[in-house]
């Protein structure tokens, strides 16, 4: 487990702020030290001194520590994992709500459309990252926005608003791909 070199550390940071903005420091600068690891393509976001503690295990023996973030595909891109999602719900900076009737469908992976907006961040531009909830508040996601707020007004009930990225359904349908 080493820390990020700069390369991906902006690659991480570039995708965070697309859902958090400004508020990526409030990941960094807490009371305690906190830093974002790499270990098997996997970003975790780890205390320093479990980092320390970790680095007495063998790195084959080591499954991970701390959040896992995401994770580098093949090519180098980063990829946000749903396990960070307690951390993103914090500090989102837009969010969109889903109405109970197409809960279930953003769950199994698909994509909403406007018959299932039930609120959307006032100001909030398109292909924009946002956290997804449902009408009860609770995180169940998140995704980038089709349209602008204002072209959700006037679109169709059957066009999309929202892209699929990430859901809690995945707990269940990638549990072996998670770790």
């Amino acid at each position: 487990m080493r820390p990020l070199t700069e390369d991906e550390s902006k690659k991480v940071f570039k995708k965070l702020d697309k859902y958090i903005g400004a508020n990526t420091k409030f990941l960094v600068d807490k009371d305690e030290a906190w830093t974002f690891c790499l270990h098997k393509n996997r970003v975790w976001y780890i205390r320093d001194n479990l980092r320390k503690q970790a680095g007495n295990v063998a790195m084959d023996n080591l499954i991970g520590g701390g959040v896992c973030f995401g994770k580098f595909t093949h090519h180098g891109n980063f990829r946000l994992g749903i396990t960070c999602l307690d951390y993103i719900a914090q500090y989102a900076q837009f969010k969109f709500w889903v109405k109970p009737n197409q809960e279930q469908a953003f769950l199994y992976g698909n994509n909403v459309t406007r018959a299932g907006l039930g609120r959307i961040t006032e100001g909030t531009t398109r292909h924009q990252g946002v956290v997804v909830f449902n009408m009860a508040d609770v995180p169940i996601g998140f995704g980038v926005t089709a349209r602008s707020t204002l072209e959700c007004r006037k679109l169709e009930s059957s066009q999309i608003s929202l892209f699929h990225e990430a859901d809690i359904g995945e707990y269940v349908r990638k549990e072996e791909q998670l770790v």
